[in-house]
């Protein structure tokens, strides 16, 4: 046995350190000052999509979008300075051409004499948290968008309550059952995990007539007309037809056929080949200019629309404006 080789703790410790880079989820690559990849783990290769044989030896650049190649300069200048760039998110392309957001952190690599000779990079997937995060900002605007929406809706409310009432005691009954209405309206666009309220609130017809209770001028009948046959929503299509409508009647509310005294909407929805058809019609408006869009309610409105794979016209006239609104059949029962 006086002939075995002790073990090293140089090479316990170098194989435990080449265990530790194989065996990273993070792609972990090393390259000369050249750009020349000199290793390249398998979290790289998940990464990235190159097998070690195809990257090793070849420039880190075959993984750098055109248009971010300057990167690649300003990182070399920062190594041969002999700094660490830490964290630094940017974009770069897959063996497939697909775009990945990562974030990098590189490392001047220096031999026994402290010279910079490359680099080592460790890089992370971060799309799934850029995915969130752009989520996140989605529903904050949604929020404030749905707050200055809420206060100046009240506001209208309060005004359309006052003309109907004579006494202190009639605004309060009218105005909270106004608002009641309105908070059931605006229910109908959250989700719900019970699903309770999607069953309840399935049929087409019963979501608009919760979207319009607020608005309603129960001296005009003819106010709002809704021409409806039997459509049942599923419960994943309730909550965005429910905005979608949402946003159009609080736009008639603030500027089409709910805010003046002789405006009128009509919403007539059926089915029509492979998809079912909503026209929605403003009219009794006089003068009416297109009005300029580009707020968060037209991106929110896009979005749903977008998402159920469904088509929006808009056409204006001298004295309203309609809507034609197609939806696949796959969002209703």
């Amino acid at each position: 046995m006086d002939d075995e080789i002790p073990n090293s703790p140089a090479l316990e410790s170098d194989a435990w350190l080449a265990a530790i880079i194989g065996s990273s989820d993070d792609a972990i690559v090393s390259k000369t000052l050249d750009s020349i990849i000199t290793s390249w783990n398998a979290g790289a290769e998940r990464l990235f999509g190159y097998a070690p044989e195809e990257a090793i030896g070849k420039s880190i650049r075959i993984i750098i979008p055109e248009d971010r190649l300057s990167e690649e300069d300003m990182i070399l200048g920062k190594l041969r300075n002999g700094e660490r760039i830490e964290h630094f998110e940017t974009v770069r392309r897959h063996k497939d051409g697909t775009l990945i957001e990562i974030s990098v952190t590189v490392s001047p690599v220096r031999d026994a004499h402290g010279i910079v000779i490359g680099a080592s990079k460790i890089a992370r997937d971060i799309r799934e948290r850029k995915r969130a995060e752009q989520q996140q900002r989605l529903l904050l605007q949604e929020m404030r968008h749905r707050v200055r929406n809420l206060f100046a809706l009240v506001r209208g409310l309060v005004a359309l309550s006052a003309k109907d009432t004579t006494s202190v005691a009639d605004l309060q009954s009218n105005l909270s059952e106004r608002l009641q209405s309105l908070l059931r309206a605006h229910e109908l666009t959250l989700p719900d995990a019970s699903g309770e309220r999607a069953r309840e609130n399935a049929e087409l017809r019963n979501l608009l007539e919760a979207v319009f209770a607020p608005y309603r001028d129960e001296a005009r009948q003819d106010q709002v007309l809704i021409k409806s046959g039997p459509l049942s929503l599923t419960d994943a299509g309730l909550s965005s037809i429910a905005l979608i409508f949402h946003e159009l009647t609080t736009n008639a509310a603030k500027y089409g056929g709910l805010a003046v005294p002789n405006g009128q909407i009509e919403v007539i929805a059926g089915r029509c080949a492979d998809k079912i058809k909503i026209r929605w019609r403003e009219s009794g408006l006089c003068d009416l200019e297109q009005p300029q869009r580009g707020g968060f309610g037209s991106q929110l409105e896009q979005a749903m629309v977008e998402g159920m794979g469904a088509k929006l016209y808009r056409k204006w006239h001298s004295d309203g404006l309609e809507i034609v609104l197609e939806i696949p059949h796959q969002w209703f029962k």
